[in-house]
């Protein structure tokens, strides 16, 4: 059986970072627009707005390294969960759950020490070059 979901968008708020009760194991959501490939009949491009659930790790990353407006790309599964609302009211929601989260913007934090540096700028600190690059 098979259950892969792969998404790029940009967040539509910042994660939210916390904690489970008991094994504190770290859950960060967020929720990711994602355009259509098609127009509507006005000609404007509509987007889906999609739950991610991230854990451990990858949750910590993506609490600490995204913020609102960011592209990411996400690999996971598609889950369907249920749960009793406030009022006790049976409720399901669809989420996916990340395997993989690619930041594919670099941060654009006003504190970042990169700014106005060239992209190979970059690469010489780490002491890379073009020729180190296999492809």
């Amino acid at each position: 059986m098979l259950n892969q979901v792969v998404l790029i968008g940009r967040l539509t708020h910042d994660p939210e970072l916390r904690y489970t009760a008991g094994s504190g194991v770290p859950v960060t959501t967020f929720s990711l627009a994602v355009e259509r490939p098609f127009t509507n009949q006005q000609g404007e491009r509509e987007a889906d707005f999609i739950k991610i659930v991230t854990w451990r790790k990858q949750a910590e990353n993506c609490a600490n390294y995204l913020k609102k407006g960011s592209l990411c790309a996400v690999n996971g599964r598609l889950q369907i969960r249920s749960f009793d609302d406030s009022q006790g009211v049976r409720r399901k929601v669809a989420e996916v759950v990340a395997n993989d989260v690619r930041f594919l913007e670099r941060p654009r934090d006003s504190g970042d020490s990169n700014i106005g540096e060239t992209p190979g700028d970059a690469e010489d600190d780490l002491g890379i070059s073009g020729d180190d690059v296999p492809f």
